[in-house]
């Protein structure tokens, strides 16, 4: 039975137990999970750019959710199955700033991805509720890339304010210097 009570230090948010067997089982789940999201999501793309019939204001929005899962799937979670397999005092891939980059883009990813699911709730709600014209008129192609550009401009503002990100690295180091919270930033904006 693996022990619960005490947390990983790899990665708080999936790698809870300090067992081995776990962690070899937990990692194997992360690299399956890359895989098939990174196919899956390339997949959907592939195919709304390829045919010209499913180039829709929705399937725009879709495009854009799965452009988000990517990040997640194709740069996060890789991470974190390499990391599940180092040793809990393994001081390579820990520093504060790497921790925080591995975090922004998780909360990036997150972030455009639920804001896309309430651009295509939106854009049925439109479709349902409005006229024909209405909806013509509000989802022409610039304003679904603006749509789409705020998405991804609010969540990048929202990431630095979630909870969790800076005080992972500050419990465990003293408060950051002036230097230390910029290139801080400088992680979650290249996140």
């Amino acid at each position: 039975m693996p022990n619960t009570s005490s947390w990983s230090a790899s990665s708080p948010l999936l790698l809870l137990w300090e067992d081995s067997g776990t962690h070899i089982f937990l990692s194997l789940l992360y690299a399956v999970l890359a895989i098939s999201g990174t196919l899956s999501n390339v997949m959907v793309i592939y195919l709304v750019f390829s045919f010209k019939k499913l180039q829709t204001t929705s399937n725009a929005f879709i495009v854009n959710g799965c452009a988000a899962d990517l990040s997640v799937c194709a740069l996060w979670m890789p991470q974190e199955a390499v990391l599940g397999l180092l040793s809990p005092n393994s001081s390579s891939l820990r520093s504060a700033e790497y921790r925080l980059l591995r975090g922004g883009l998780l909360s990036l990813g997150l972030t455009v991805s639920l804001a896309s699911h309430l651009l295509v709730a939106f854009n049925r709600y439109v479709l349902i509720t409005k006229l024909p014209s209405v909806y013509q008129a509000l989802y022409q192609r610039r304003n679904t890339g603006c749509m789409i550009g705020l998405s991804w401009a609010l969540a990048l503002l929202l990431v630095p304010l979630l909870p969790g990100l800076w005080t992972s690295s500050s419990a465990q180091q003293p408060p950051p210097r002036q230097s230390d919270s910029s290139s801080r930033y400088t992680a979650l904006l290249i996140a």
